[in-house]
């Protein structure tokens, strides 16, 4: 049983002893935040530009219409009349005498003053003429992307009150340089960057509130934890103890990490404050004990242990200690994530010796269990979104493993960024 425990712990310990010896947004469609309910419609004119900002312009629409496209919380055209910007009241009137009449109108100009780009972004009801949304974004040419997953989640957010994921990214693991190293992507697969050059084992990137990543390494012979510190472009060693430390997740307010250790007689699961950077053991099981991550609220955790038997999902309250399964009759269960509402866990598990490695949902009271993935591979390291609506997983469909994201009810899965390699334990950022 120990032998076959947690899918990634056993993966490092065999490859560490091998280590010894421009198209459009396409679009996905499944679940959407209205239900039945009607999306409202946003009309997305060409952006205007001067003539040093037309392809900046052009860059900037088609991010945005992607972004919208993706969050499924609007209708979105581009069928329209040319929107001139100046004569807004006329530009918005022929827009509503549309058939098909939207409920706003997305309009934006971009100028270009050597090196920085202005990028005004308007948003207007069709109804009362009146801009919702006005701002002005700058800068260079490598940060026109970034401001248009920006700008995308300031309107969802003014527009419907919602939060946005335009802006977030996904850190993972991959061996496509023959070593595992850390890497991140923005959600839609884009703007993939190499983090880590530490030619050995680095897994497990986990995101913290203030954008720190923290990992485990064997960069020194060892499975240690260590921080990406994205803003100072600067790694730094977290905890380096000999034995075993695999990072399981960072608090809410980003200050401390619950991990698995070796230190004990069995792999147990510890905290680490990272301001007193006192270790606190708080599980101590003739068990293996692994793979926790925190609750929304801090308050609880989730984790795997094989205490009664096959490894299966257990949550644990921090304040008391007390501890009960939510899975029981797994074969096998391992990475669990807890989702940003509160409600829900996914991991990843399997029903007999004879499945493969699928992706469900369990709910707080171990009840509810609903599969995600099935006959697709073996699908594993689940992630959600920060704002719960969709999960980035791992999976072999193809052959190799791949980065793919769905719905979090299971629907519409593709392919999330097509890396050489294959890829592993991908975490969203907060």
């Amino acid at each position: 049983m120990w032998k076959r425990f947690f899918t990634f712990f056993i993966a490092l310990l065999c490859v560490t002893a091998a280590y010894a010896a421009k198209p459009k947004t396409d679009v996905y469609i499944g679940i959407t935040s209205a239900g039945k309910q009607k999306l409202p419609a946003i009309a997305m004119p060409a952006f205007t530009a001067d003539a040093q900002g037309q392809a900046a312009a052009e860059q900037v629409h088609e991010v945005m219409r992607g972004d919208l496209l993706f969050a499924r919380y609007f209708d979105v055209t581009e069928d329209g009349p040319a929107f001139d910007t100046a004569n807004v009241k006329e530009s918005l009137a022929a827009w509503a005498k549309l058939p098909a009449r939207p409920s706003y109108v997305l309009m934006g100009t971009v100028t270009y003053s050597e090196p920085y780009y202005t990028i005004k972004i308007y948003a207007y009801d069709i109804v009362t003429r009146a801009a919702v949304f006005a701002k002005a974004f700058k800068g260079t040419q490598t940060s026109l992307r970034r401001l248009a997953h920006i700008a995308s989640d300031q309107i969802v957010a003014a527009l419907l009150g919602k939060r946005g994921i335009a802006d977030t990214k996904i850190a993972f693991a991959n061996n496509a340089t023959k070593h595992k190293e850390i890497y991140v992507v923005d959600y839609d697969g884009k703007n993939l960057q190499r983090l880590t050059k530490d030619n050995s084992i680095s897994l497990l990137p986990r995101w913290s509130k203030d954008g720190r990543i923290f990992y485990t390494t064997y960069k020194y012979r060892n499975p240690d934890i260590f921080a990406i510190d994205l803003r100072a472009g600067k790694i730094s060693p977290i905890i380096i103890k000999k034995g075993l430390s695999l990072i399981g997740g960072v608090s809410p307010d980003g200050k401390a990490l619950v991990f698995t250790s070796s230190g004990g007689t069995n792999p147990s699961i510890y905290i680490y404050n990272l301001e007193t950077h006192q270790k606190t053991q708080i599980t101590n099981k003739a068990s293996v004990d692994g793979s926790p991550s925190y609750s929304p609220d801090g308050k609880y955790i989730t984790f795997v242990s094989n205490r009664a038997g096959n490894p299966q999902i257990y949550v644990m309250e921090l304040s008391t200690g007390q501890t009960r399964p939510l899975t029981k009759k797994f074969n096998w269960s391992d990475t669990p994530q807890w989702s940003p509402t509160g409600e829900w866990i996914v991991f990843s598990g399997r029903e007999s010796p004879y499945h493969p490695m699928d992706i469900f949902l369990v709910d707080l009271t171990g009840t509810q269990i609903k599969r995600l993935t099935s006959d697709a591979g073996s699908n594993e390291d689940p992630t959600w979104s920060p704002d719960g609506r969709f999960i980035a997983f791992t999976t072999t469909r193809n052959g190799r493993r791949q980065l793919y994201m769905m719905d979090m009810d299971g629907s519409a899965p593709h392919l999330l960024a097509d890396v050489a390699g294959d890829s592993f334990t991908p975490h969203w950022s907060m």
